[in-house]
C-alpha cells in the first residue's frame, strides 16, 4: 500500500512528503504541498540543502511550551513559524515526556512496566480527539494548510509520530482515503523513528530498562490509532461530525483542502 515518501535529510529526523499517497478512485494527494517530520531543533540549512530546497513557506509546530523551550526549531530559509499546541492543556502525557522516561530506566518500570505504556498511550490517543485544548490545534492547523499561501507546509511534534500521526490522519481522511490507508501511513513512521531513538533505546536497555516498555514508548501501534478514531466516531459519529462540532471547522476550510490536495492518480 502507498505511503508518504522518505525524504533524505541529515539534520531532520522522520520528514515525509504525502504527495503520492494513493486515496481509491483514481486519486492521490498532491506532492511537494504537504510534509511531516519530527522537531526542527537540529536542522542544518547548510548540511541539509535538499531541505532547505523544498521551499517551507509554514512550520507548524505541534508541541508544547516546554518542548518548544527545552528544543526550539531552526526553520528553514524563508519559513515562518506557526505554533498549534495539542497538549498544552495536558502537558505532562507521554509523547512530551519520552526522552526523559528514557533516560530513567527504573522509573520507566515503575510507571509504565507491566503493559502500561500502552494504556498511557491509548489514553493520550484519545485526548488527542476530546480535549479542546486539542480540538483548537487541529483546527488551527487545518485552517492553516488549507492556505494556497502558507504551503509548502511542514508540520511536526517532537518525533513525528504522535500529533503529527492524528494531524495526517485528519488530513487523509478528509481527503477521502480509506481507513486501511490512514493505519498504512499511521505505522509506515516505525522504521525511522526505531533508527533516531537506536541509541537512546541501547542506552536505556544496557542500564537495565525494559526493552518493551522502550519499544512502546518510541513506537505507534494500530492500538493507538484506533483510540482516536474510537473516540472521534463515540463522541461525533464519524469524520463529518467531528470536523463541524468538534473541530468547528469552517465548510470552506474542507472543501478548501480536498480541491487543492487530491489529486487524478
Amino acid at each position: 500500500m502507498q505511503t508518504a515518501r522518505a525524504v533524505p535529510a541529515a539534520t531532520v529526523v522522520n520528514l515525509r512528503d504525502l504527495g503520492g499517497i494513493a486515496l481509491g478512485c483514481d486519486r492521490r494527494l498532491r506532492q511537494g504541498l504537504l510534509l511531516r517530520s519530527g522537531q526542527l531543533s537540529d536542522f542544518d540549512a547548510e548540511h541539509d540543502m535538499a531541505v532547505a530546497a523544498l521551499g517551507i513557506r509554514t512550520v507548524v509546530d505541534l508541541r508544547t511550551a516546554d518542548e518548544r523551550r527545552w528544543s526550539p526549531d531552526r526553520l528553514p530559509p524563508g519559513a515562518r513559524l506557526f505554533v498549534a499546541d495539542v497538549l498544552g492543556d495536558h502537558p505532562v502525557l507521554g509523547p512530551a515526556r519520552l526522552r526523559a522516561l528514557l533516560c530513567d530506566p527504573d522509573g520507566a518500570a515503575a510507571a509504565l512496566g507491566g503493559g502500561r505504556a500502552e494504556v498511557l498511550f491509548t489514553r493520550t490517543y484519545r485526548q488527542m480527539v476530546l480535549s479542546p485544548g486539542a480540538a483548537a490545534a487541529y483546527r488551527a492547523f487545518l485552517e492553516t494548510a488549507a492556505d494556497p499561501r502558507a504551503r509548502p507546509l511542514l508540520f511536526h511534534c517532537a518525533s513525528g509520530k504522535g500529533r503529527t500521526g492524528w494531524a495526517t490522519a485528519l488530513l487523509l481522511l478528509m481527503a477521502g482515503a480509506s481507513r486501511e490507508v490512514v493505519q498504512a501511513e499511521f505505522l509506515a513512521v516505525n522504521r525511522a523513528i526505531r533508527a533516531a531513538f537506536a541509541p537512546v533505546v541501547r542506552r536505556f536497555v544496557e542500564a537495565g530498562g525494559d526493552p518493551d516498555v522502550a519499544a512502546a514508548l518510541i513506537e505507534v501501534r494500530p492500538r493507538y490509532l484506533d483510540a482516536a478514531l474510537d473516540a472521534m466516531d463515540e463522541r461525533w459519529g464519524g469524520l463529518d461530525g467531528y470536523l463541524r462540532d468538534g473541530l468547528r471547522v469552517p465548510p470552506a476550510v474542507t472543501e478548501r483542502l480536498r480541491a487543492d490536495l487530491v489529486a487524478p492518480a
